[in-house]
C-alpha cells in the first residue's frame, strides 16, 4: 500500500511531549486502518484493537484500574510486552462507551502510552450515546487521497518537485493535466488508487465503487432514528450525487415530497459521517468568513470517483477535451473543493463560496481560502479575464491584491484592472496546482 501524506501529522503527533490520545476522524473507507496499521510499524509495541469484535469490546467493561488492564490487552493479542514505545490503537471505538470514556484516563495515568481511537460511524454514534471526554483528546481528519499523493501511488513521484515550482510546470502541462483527468476521473478512494495503480483498468474499479456505495446505504440504520428520517437518508444517498458541485434547494431536493426540515436533519447526520459538505456561502471580503447558513449551500461530496459513479457520468468525464466542459463544469467545482479540503487534517475545517450581498446572489465566487489573515477568492473558469465579473467584485470590496481562477490551461499570472480601476494579480492555476495553494499564496504575498 502506498503512503499517505497524514503519517507525517502522526509523527508529529507522537513526538509531542504534551500529546493526548487521538482520535481519527474519517469517512467509511478513507483508510484510517491501514494508515494506523503502518504508523504502527514506528513502534516497538504495536496493539491494535478491534472493538467490532466482543471479545475485545468486552475488555474495556472489566472492572479493572487501567494500568492492569494494560497486560490484559496485551494477552488479549496473544504478545509480549516489549521495552520501548506502545502504540494502541482501538479501531470502531463507538462499539464501546466504556472505551470512549476510558481515553481520558490514559491521558491521565498512562501518558507513556500512545493511544490513537477511530471509528467509521463514530461521528453519528457518539452524539446519541456519549461524548469523547473534552480537553482530554485530540483529533485528525483523514480525507479521501489528494492529488499529490495519486501520483505517488502510481509512480509518478519524480512530478512531485515540479509541482513544487509552479513556473516550470508549462513544460510537463499535458502530462499533469492527463494525469490530473485520470484522478478526477476515478477519485481519491484509497483501494480504488490502489487497484488502478496495480491494473491502469478503470472499469475494474467500478466493483470497489458499488461495494463503498452499498456500504454506505447499508450503514443508514446504524446513525439514524426514527421512521422517516431512514427513508431520507437513503433517498439522499440515491438521488444525491447528482446533485454534486451544484447550489441546492433543501426542500423538495430533487424532486422529492421532503420538506426542507427532513431534508436538513438527514444532510446533517451524512456531514457527521464526512460523506459529504454544505457549502455556505459567505458575503465577507476580510476574515472572519462568516457562514451564510439560512442561504442556498453548494452540495460537495467525498469523492469525485464516488460521484461519477454513482451520477453514471463516467463516460462524459473519460470523453471530456476540459473538465470544466463535462457534466457543465460541476465535477469541475466538485474536484477543487475536494483538493482544498486535503490541505488541511482539521476535523472542523469548512469551506466558503461568496456572495455579494445578503440578498443578492448574482455575484458569485466559487470558493475562497483564507490563509494569513486574508480571504482570498478562487474562480474556478475558462475563458478571458473580462467574463471573471463576479472575481471583480469581489476583489472591489476587499482589501486583498492577489485572486486566483483555477481552469485547464498552463499556469500564468495576469496584471488585471477592474471596472472601477482597482489593480491586482490573477494567478491563474491549472487544476493540479490546487493542491499547492498555501505555498503559491506565501510567495505571492
Amino acid at each position: 500500500m502506498f503512503k499517505r501524506d497524514i503519517i507525517v501529522n502522526l509523527e508529529a503527533w507522537a513526538a509531542d511531549s504534551h500529546r493526548k490520545p487521538l482520535i481519527l476522524r474519517g469517512a467509511r473507507q478513507v483508510g484510517k486502518t491501514t494508515v494506523v496499521n503502518e504508523f504502527g510499524k514506528q513502534f516497538d509495541n504495536y496493539l491494535p484493537l478491534n472493538l467490532e469484535k466482543q471479545e475485545a469490546a468486552k475488555l474495556f467493561d472489566l472492572s479493572v484500574p487501567l494500568k492492569d488492564l494494560m497486560p490484559l490487552l496485551f494477552a488479549h493479542r496473544g504478545v509480549i510486552r516489549k521495552k520501548g514505545r506502545t502504540l494502541l490503537f482501538i479501531d470502531e471505538i463507538q462499539n464501546s462507551a466504556k472505551a470512549i470514556s476510558l481515553l481520558r484516563y490514559f491521558y491521565e495515568e498512562l501518558p507513556d502510552i500512545y493511544v490513537i481511537a477511530a471509528g467509521s460511524l463514530l461521528e453519528n454514534i457518539v452524539d446519541i450515546h456519549t461524548s469523547f471526554p473534552v480537553g482530554r483528546v485530540q483529533y485528525l481528519a483523514l480525507r479521501p487521497c489528494s492529488f499529490r499523493e495519486f501520483l505517488q501511488a502510481i509512480q509518478e513521484e519524480t512530478l512531485l518537485p515540479v509541482l513544487a515550482q509552479p513556473e516550470i510546470t508549462s513544460a510537463f502541462h499535458e502530462r499533469l493535466m492527463n494525469l490530473f483527468n485520470i484522478y478526477t476521473l476515478i477519485g481519491g478512494m484509497p483501494e480504488v488508487i490502489q487497484l488502478y495503480a496495480e491494473r491502469r483498468d478503470i472499469l475494474s474499479l467500478n466493483n470497489i465503487y458499488e461495494t463503498l456505495l452499498q456500504g454506505y446505504r447499508d450503514d443508514v440504520e446504524k446513525y439514524t432514528t426514527g421512521k422517516l428520517l431512514p427513508d431520507v437518508v437513503r433517498f439522499l444517498l440515491k438521488e444525491g450525487w447528482h446533485k454534486a458541485g451544484q447550489n441546492i434547494t433543501l426542500g423538495g431536493f430533487a424532486g422529492s415530497s421532503y420538506k426542507a426540515r427532513e431534508v436538513g436533519e438527514a444532510f446533517r447526520l451524512l456531514e457527521k459521517a464526512m460523506l459529504l459538505e454544505l457549502v455556505y456561502p459567505t458575503t465577507a471580503t476580510e476574515v472572519p468568513a462568516t457562514s451564510e447558513i439560512k442561504r442556498t449551500p453548494k452540495l460537495i461530496w467525498l469523492d469525485t470517483g464516488l460521484v461519477n459513479y454513482a451520477a453514471q457520468v463516467q463516460k462524459l468525464i473519460l470523453g471530456a477535451n476540459d473538465i470544466l466542459d463535462a457534466w457543465r463544469g460541476m465535477i469541475a467545482e466538485q474536484i477543487v473543493a475536494q483538493e482544498l479540503l486535503t490541505l488541511t487534517n482539521k476535523v472542523s475545517q469548512k469551506r466558503n463560496f461568496w456572495v455579494r450581498g445578503q440578498n443578492d446572489s448574482s455575484a458569485e465566487v466559487d470558493y475562497i481560502w483564507v490563509q494569513e489573515s486574508s480571504i482570498f477568492p478562487i474562480e474556478v473558469k475558462s475563458g478571458h479575464n473580462a467574463h471573471l465579473r463576479s472575481l471583480h467584485s469581489f476583489m472591489e470590496r476587499s482589501s486583498q491584491t492577489v485572486a486566483f481562477r483555477v481552469w485547464s490551461q498552463p499556469y500564468s499570472v495576469n496584471e488585471v484592472k477592474t471596472v472601477q480601476g482597482k489593480q491586482f494579480r490573477l494567478i491563474n492555476l491549472p487544476f493540479y496546482l490546487v493542491g499547492e495553494l498555501p505555498d503559491i499564496i506565501a510567495k505571492s504575498i
